[in-house]
């Protein structure tokens, strides 16, 4: 993390003032000058005081920084637990259904099936390499394919939901999560904008693929983010999630073993 302007300003005005007490101590004590008449005990104690005198706005400066970067750091896990309980919550009550009702629009799945199997002992080196299968996975998405009109009245019921989630300053620091709600939002908008989604032309068709598809992959990528956030933090709600994972076939919410 980059020093901000005000932190670089205000080292470079404690260092110059450093370097003007030490070049004041070497002009008064040159070799073995005197400043105080002959007495060589109050000169040596003036030496050792200057030298002190010009090491505090080091002093300063060093604890100035280490403080403000503890701060700052202190901040940033609260914003980022806050961050990680908006984003519980939205997979909670609409990302995990949604997940499901947008599978069917994609056919052929196989691969991505297999990348998204979280397993109970995931390392971060296991969820690196499922993020870099889902990045790279080619997505089939056709609306002709599944319920399009089971999926409006499911996202018009939570638009109140997922208005409230927008709100919420602290989704600034989560680029991410905020573009994965507006591919959400503008896909219940352009559902709910059509009375019927039946016998539409193959353009419209073609144009409601291509949202759908934005928005399941936002979704996705930001499940594998929390998946692995779960996994590190909190094993018994990655357990959870892991016995309701959508595309494994076995999965199932009763511990068996």
């Amino acid at each position: 993390m980059g020093l901000k302007r005000w932190e670089r300003r205000f080292a470079a005005s404690l260092i110059a003032l450093s370097l003007l007490l030490y070049l004041a101590r070497g002009v008064l004590f040159r070799g073995d000058g005197v400043v105080l008449g002959s007495d060589p005990m109050l000169n040596e104690m003036l030496r050792y005081l200057l030298d002190d005198i010009a090491f505090v706005p080091i002093s300063v400066l060093l604890v100035t920084l280490v403080i403000q970067r503890m701060l700052e750091l202190r901040d940033r896990d609260a914003l980022l637990h806050k961050l990680n309980m908006v984003v519980g919550a939205f997979f909670s009550e609409v990302g995990r259904p949604l997940i499901a009702l947008f599978r069917p629009f994609d056919a052929d799945d196989a691969e991505l099936a297999d990348a998204v199997l979280f397993r109970i002992g995931w390392k971060a080196t296991d969820f690196a390499e499922a993020k870099r299968r889902l990045e790279a996975y080619d997505y089939t998405v056709d609306a002709h394919l599944s319920d399009m009109a089971g999926m409006k009245r499911f996202l018009h019921e939570k638009r109140g939901f997922l208005l409230g989630l927008l709100q919420n300053p602290n989704l600034l620091e989560h680029e991410a999560f905020t573009e994965l709600l507006w591919a959400v939002l503008h896909l219940q908008e352009e559902l709910d904008a059509r009375s019927e989604l039946t016998g539409l032309p193959e353009p419209d068709m073609a144009h409601l693929s291509f949202d759908i598809k934005r928005a399941y992959h936002a979704v996705l990528l930001e499940w594998m983010a929390y998946m692995r956030h779960l996994s590190e933090q909190y094993p018994y709600l990655y357990s959870l999630a892991v016995r309701d994972n959508p595309y494994d076939p076995d999965a199932r919410i009763q511990v068996s073993g």
